[in-house]
C-alpha cells in the first residue's frame, strides 16, 4: 500500500504526462468539498472518494493502485477533453465525437493499459447512449419555423 504522499508525488508525474492542472487533482487525506475528489487510504484500501455539501456522495475503492490511478485521470482527463476554452463546437454533430478520441489520447499518455480500459468504458457509454447529431438540426428546424 503506498502512503498518501507516495500517492500525491506519483499522481503529480502522471499530471505532467498529459499536461494537466495539478489544480484539478484530487485532495489527499481530507475532502476539499464541493464535490472535488479526494484519496483516502485504509483497511488496505485505496479509496476515491467525492464529498458534496458535506454529504458523501460517491466511493470508489480498491486494493489495486492502478485502479485508483484510472478513477483520478478518468475524471481529470473528462475534464480536459470536454471543457476546453478553445473547444470548437460542430454544428449538428454530437461533441462526444471530439472529446471522447481526445481523452482516450490522453489516457494513452498514462500507458497503454490506461488507454483501453478507457476505450472499453467509452464503449459502454456509447452502448447505452448512442452518438446523436440530430438535436442541433432539430433546434434549427424549429427555429426556422
Amino acid at each position: 500500500m503506498k502512503t498518501l504522499q507516495e500517492i500525491e508525488k506519483e499522481v503529480a508525474k502522471l499530471a505532467r504526462r498529459v499536461r494537466a492542472s495539478l489544480q484539478d487533482m484530487p485532495t489527499y487525506g481530507v475532502s476539499r468539498d464541493g464535490a472535488h475528489p479526494h484519496v483516502e487510504v485504509k483497511d488496505g484500501l485505496y479509496h476515491y472518494v467525492v464529498v458534496e455539501r458535506g454529504e458523501e456522495i460517491a466511493r470508489q475503492s480498491s486494493a489495486d493502485f492502478d485502479d485508483l490511478i484510472y478513477w483520478i485521470f478518468r475524471d481529470v482527463t473528462h475534464r480536459m477533453a470536454f471543457f476546453p476554452e478553445d473547444m470548437a463546437r460542430i454544428r449538428d454533430q454530437d461533441c462526444r465525437r471530439v472529446a471522447f478520441p481526445k481523452q482516450i489520447m490522453l489516457m494513452k499518455r498514462l500507458g497503454p493499459n490506461m488507454g483501453e480500459r478507457m476505450e472499453r468504458d467509452i464503449a459502454d457509454i456509447l452502448r447505452q447512449a448512442p452518438y446523436d447529431d440530430e438535436p442541433a438540426k432539430a433546434l434549427d428546424r424549429m427555429r426556422r419555423t
